[in-house]
C-alpha cells in the first residue's frame, strides 16, 4: 500500500497494528469537536462495526479514511506505518474503498462502464480480462451483475454489488460500508451480511457502519461505539463470543445511551399533569423525500401541566414532527386538534394565535435574524399584529418596551434591546426566543432540543423554565436526544424511529431499566408498543 498515501515516518514493528490504525485522532469543525482523541485498530479478516447516534463522529472517521478530510491532531497508520491520506485518490491507492450510503454510480452508464470508471485501466480497459475477473468474483462472493445492464435500472442491492465489485477489482485491502443496509430489504441485508463474511474470509477488512444493533451483533466480529465524538467502548471478538444477542444489545445500548461518566441522577420534577387534553394528534403523516424523513401514523396527546418527551436518534422524524405541529410543514393525512379547534390546515400565525408555539433548535439560522436588534426579534412572529402594530403602522416604542420587559424578566445579559441578537451567547438567545413564544395565550409549547449547545448553568436554567411552564398549566412537548433530560422532566416518553412512534413509556422512575428500554426502542430493537392514554 504505497503511492499517494505518503509515508511520513516508520513506527516500531507492532504485530497488533492491524491494516489501519487511527491513533488519537481529533477533528474540529466550527463550533464543534466532531472526533475527540479516538484510537481504533482495523484488523484484516474482521468485520469492524462502528455504532453511534447521528453526530457521534462516525461520518467524520469515514471521511478521514476515505481521504475527504485529515485529522487536526493524531495520525493514521497503514500496516503499522504512519501515513497521510490527503485525498480520495490517496485513500484508493492505499487500498481503501468506501461504499457510501447514497450510490456514487452513474445511473446512465452500464455496469461494465461503472466498474472501470476512474480505475487505473480506465483509458485502455481490457474487457476480456475484466469479464474473467468478474466471473471469479461472482463465484467467490455471490455477485449477480449483468455487465451490459444500465445501472439505473438495477435494484439498490445490485447497485451496491457493483460498488463492492469495483472495490475488489481494485485489489482493495479495506472496504468501508457506510449505512449499507439502510435502503435494503431484510433479505437484502442478510445477503449483504453473508457477502461481508466472504470478504473477510478472503483476508479483507470490512468497516461496517449501521444504526441497527441486531445487524451489528449478527454481522460484526468487533463493535466500537462512538458517543459525542469519543470512543465510548468496544466489544471485541472474545467478549462477543460470550454474549447472546440480547446481552450484547444491552451492553451496546448502555454505551450509546447510558449516563455520561461523572453525572449523577438528575432530580425528577414533580408532575403537574391533569386530565384536560390540550393537544390531540391522530394519524399524522407527512411526505418524505431523498433527504427528508416522512412521518407515518403519528398519534399522541398532551395534557394540561404535562411534559411529553420525544426521544430518538437524531434524524428519525423529530424535527419534521415539530414543524408539522407548528404549521411549518404540510400535513398529508391525519388531524391536529388544539383544545376545541382543528388546526390541521392552519398556518403558523393562526396556530400561534390559538396558543400553539414552537421553539426551534436552530436559534440563529431559523429562530432569529442575527443582524437584527433584540427588539425586532422579539416580534418576528407577530409582524402586523397588535399591540405592536396598529392599523398596519409599526409602534416602535411598544416593541422596545416589550423587549426591555422580556430582557428583565428572563435576565438576558445584554447592553440593551438594540443589540443585534447574533452578538448574544447561545443561552441568552434561547431566553429571548422562549420569551417570544410565551407571549400572550400560549397553551402548548413544542421545544426542539432546547438545551443543545448551552453551558451547564444555562442548561439547568432552561430545564427549570420548562418545568415552570408545565406547572403553570400549559402543555409541553420536549424533543431531546439527552435521555437524562427527558427522564428528569417528562411525564411520559415517546420514542421515534424511522418516522414512526415505536413506543410510549410512562416515566415512573424506572432508572436504568427504563433507560435501557428507551435505548432499545431508539435503535429499533423492539416492536412498537401500544401508546398509553
Amino acid at each position: 500500500m504505497s503511492g499517494l498515501a505518503t509515508q511520513e515516518m516508520d513506527l516500531p514493528p507492532d504485530p497488533g497494528a492491524g491494516v489501519i490504525g487511527l491513533n488519537n485522532v481529533t477533528k474540529h469543525f466550527p463550533g464543534v469537536i466532531a472526533v475527540d482523541n479516538v484510537s481504533l485498530t482495523i484488523h484484516a479478516g474482521e468485520v469492524h462495526v462502528l455504532l453511534g447516534e447521528n453526530g457521534a463522529g462516525k461520518s467524520t472517521l469515514v471521511g478521514m479514511l476515505a481521504g475527504l478530510q485529515e485529522p487536526d491532531d493524531g495520525f493514521l497508520a497503514l500496516a503499522g506505518n504512519r501515513a497521510r491520506l490527503a485525498s480520495p485518490v490517496a485513500s484508493l491507492d492505499a487500498g481503501i474503498s468506501t461504499v457510501f450510503q447514497h450510490s456514487m454510480l452513474v445511473p446512465t452508464l452500464t455496469v461494465f462502464e461503472n466498474l472501470i470508471l476512474g480505475a487505473p485501466w480506465y483509458k485502455r480497459p481490457n474487457r476480456a480480462t475484466i469479464e474473467q475477473r468478474m466471473g471469479a468474483l461472482q463465484r467467490d462472493f455471490a455477485l449477480s451483475l449483468p455487465l451490459d445492464a444500465i445501472t439505473g435500472e438495477l435494484s439498490l442491492g445490485q447497485q451496491q454489488q457493483i460498488e463492492i465489485a469495483r472495490a475488489l477489482l481494485r485489489d482493495s485491502r479495506v472496504v468501508i460500508l457506510d449505512e449499507a443496509t439502510s435502503m435494503l430489504t431484510p433479505q437484502g441485508a442478510e445477503e449483504l451480511g453473508a457477502r461481508m463474511r466472504k470478504l473477510v474470509q478472503s483476508g479483507l477488512a470490512v468497516i461496517f457502519i449501521t444504526h441497527k444493533l441486531s445487524e451489528a451483533y449478527r454481522f460484526g466480529d468487533r463493535i466500537s461505539v462512538l458517543k459525542q465524538g469519543r470512543l465510548a467502548g468496544q466489544l471485541g471478538p472474545e467478549r462477543l463470543a460470550t454474549l447472546s444477542e440480547d446481552q450484547a444489545i444491552d451492553e451496546i445500548v448502555q454505551l450509546m445511551f447510558g449516563r455520561d461518566s461523572g453525572g449523577g441522577d438528575a432530580e425528577r420534577r414533580q408532575t403537574s399533569c391533569t386530565d384536560e387534553v390540550l393537544l390531540d394528534v391522530v394519524g399524522l403523516e407527512t411526505e418524505g423525500g431523498a433527504d427528508v424523513m416522512g412521518l407515518h401514523a403519528i398519534s399522541l396527546q398532551v395534557r394540561a401541566g404535562e411534559i411529553l418527551g420525544i426521544a430518538g436518534i437524531d434524524g428519525n422524524g423529530q424535527k419534521q414532527l415539530a414543524e408539522a405541529l407548528a404549521g411549518q410543514r404540510p400535513v398529508a393525512r391525519g388531524r391536529v386538534q388544539l383544545q376545541n379547534n382543528t388546526v390541521t390546515s392552519a398556518n403558523v400565525a393562526e396556530r400561534r394565535r390559538m396558543g400553539l408555539r414552537y421553539l426551534t433548535d436552530d436559534r440563529l439560522g431559523e429562530g432569529s435574524i442575527g443582524a437584527f436588534p433584540i427588539s425586532d426579534n422579539t416580534v418576528l412572529k407577530d409582524v402586523g399584529e397588535p399591540p405592536f402594530w396598529l392599523r398596519g403602522i409599526e409602534r416602535p416604542a411598544q416593541i422596545a418596551q416589550h423587549a426591555r420587559d422580556l430582557i428583565q424578566h428572563f435576565q438576558v445579559r445584554t447592553p440593551n434591546e438594540t443589540t443585534p441578537i447574533g452578538r448574544l451567547s447561545g443561552g441568552n438567545i434561547q431566553k429571548i426566543l422562549l420569551g417570544r413564544e410565551l407571549l400572550g395565550n400560549a397553551r402548548v409549547v413544542v421545544f426542539n432540543k432546547p438545551t443543545y449547545g448551552l453551558d451547564l448553568q444555562n442548561i439547568e436554567a432552561s430545564r427549570q423554565r420548562i418545568g415552570e411552564i408545565a406547572a403553570a398549566g400549559k402543555g409541553v412537548i420536549l424533543i431531546s436526544t439527552d435521555l437524562d433530560e427527558l427522564m428528569a422532566l417528562a411525564d411520559r416518553i415517546i420514542v421515534m424511529e424511522g418516522g414512526r412512534i415505536r413506543g410510549t413509556l410512562d416515566n415512573d422512575g424506572g432508572g436504568e431499566a427504563l433507560r435501557l428500554r428507551i435505548g432499545r426502542l431508539m435503535a429499533g430493537e423492539e416492536l412498537e408498543q401500544k401508546a398509553t392514554a
